[in-house]
């Protein structure tokens, strides 16, 4: 009960700054607007909108790292969380009390891209719920990510490591803007072994309706998510221990 009503404050939290909100929904539409201009007036097929779309829902999460590493960074600079810390919460409910509320968003930012998308000529159907629920794992991966970060770094710092490099990594290594089989090498090889192209297959495959392929991709997602809850966890309670 009392995490829930953490989660609760955290959500009117983040409804106080509507101007970074609306730019974690808006950005993505942003670039799935101008990249399809692009392929428009291009002679191959570049953006494709049925990879696009998806693609760009697993990019978009990128900054709901930067999001959730804010908040909590700023939580932790004020004297609010100090306070907090001589209650009965544990660190995994400070961690699950931030992202139940961020979740949400998370699942709004795709169903935004993919609404974008449809006017675009996405073709509408069925899968596109099943690509909604399936950005879960990676949204899970990507806000507690943040909230590790959030939980070590101070506020500048969150807008270097959460803001630039994550979000280039994200960028290059997902296979979001072009084929990683065209790069190869050990290129590919360190995108197999992060995340980001994962979750975009994933994505992907769950808009086609090709669920059988699916499961290797997703257990790797889930890994990630899992791993990075974790260390959240662990990175929170050594603040607290320091307190």
């Amino acid at each position: 009960m009392k995490m829930l009503n953490f989660s609760s404050r955290t959500a009117k939290e983040i409804l106080r700054d509507p101007v970074n909100l609306g730019f974690g929904l808006g950005f993505p539409v942003v670039l799935i607007l101008l990249l399809s201009a692009i392929q428009a007036n291009v002679p191959v097929s570049v953006f494709q909108i049925d990879s696009l779309a998806p693609g760009m829902t697993v990019f978009g999460l990128s900054f709901m790292t930067l999001f959730a590493a804010t908040l909590i960074a700023k939580d932790r600079e004020s004297a609010l969380l100090q306070r907090l810390y001589t209650t009965p919460l544990t660190a995994a409910d400070f961690i699950f009390g931030y992202t139940l509320p961020l979740l949400p968003i998370a699942l709004c930012q795709a169903a935004v891209c993919f609404v974008t998308a449809f006017f675009l000529g996405l073709e509408v159907t069925v899968n596109v719920l099943w690509s909604v629920l399936m950005i879960i794992p990676a949204s899970v991966f990507f806000i507690a990510l943040g909230l590790l970060c959030g939980s070590v770094l101070s506020v500048k710092q969150v807008g270097g490591i959460c803001g630039a490099l994550l979000t280039n990594l994200t960028a290059w290594l997902s296979g979001i803007w072009f084929d990683l089989e065209l790069v190869g090498g050990a290129f590919k090889k360190a995108a197999e072994l992060l995340p980001f192209c994962h979750a975009v297959r994933v994505e992907q495959a769950a808009y086609a309706g090709s669920f059988a392929d699916i499961g290797p991709d997703l257990a790797w997602v889930i890994a990630y998510a899992v791993a990075a809850v974790i260390f959240a966890v662990l990175a929170f309670l050594h603040q607290m221990k320091r307190q």
